[in-house]
């Protein structure tokens, strides 16, 4: 069961690219963790955003291929399912056709005040999986 893609355009900036000529490959889970947060803030009511906060707990990457200076760059992610106060998400990270890396990645909730995981409550499957009943 996985929600809609989400897609999260990137700006590649010159801080981005290393003494290679390419984008560093650190810089690709930042894009992930901007696009897994995008997505939250997308979707999920505005009480469940202010209350909730998302820390990473695993990413697996795979690159394919590299990134450049003034690429155009999106990050397509998906929730693929949650459990608990753990969400696990696949994205991808294309340049038009050719995907650049893959990630998998799994997040913790936790409430924004105590800072301990919170779980996500099923009344937010309907946002996320509004397709599946």
């Amino acid at each position: 069961m996985s929600a809609r893609p989400f897609s999260f355009p990137i700006t590649v900036a010159p801080e981005d690219i290393d003494f290679m000529g390419h984008v560093n490959n650190a810089r690709y889970l930042n894009w992930v963790q901007d696009a897994v947060l995008a997505h939250w803030n997308k979707i999920a009511p505005a009480e469940e955003v202010a209350q909730k906060a998302w820390v990473a707990l695993k990413h697996e990457i795979t690159y394919r291929k590299p990134a450049f200076l003034e690429d155009d760059v999106i990050a397509r992610t998906v929730l693929e399912s949650y459990n608990g106060a753990r969400a696990f998400y696949h994205t991808v990270i294309h340049r038009g056709e050719d995907v650049l890396a893959e990630v998998r990645s799994s997040w913790c909730c936790i409430d924004a005040r105590t800072l301990r995981p919170a779980r996500i409550g099923e009344h937010l499957r309907e946002f996320f999986f509004p397709d599946q009943d």
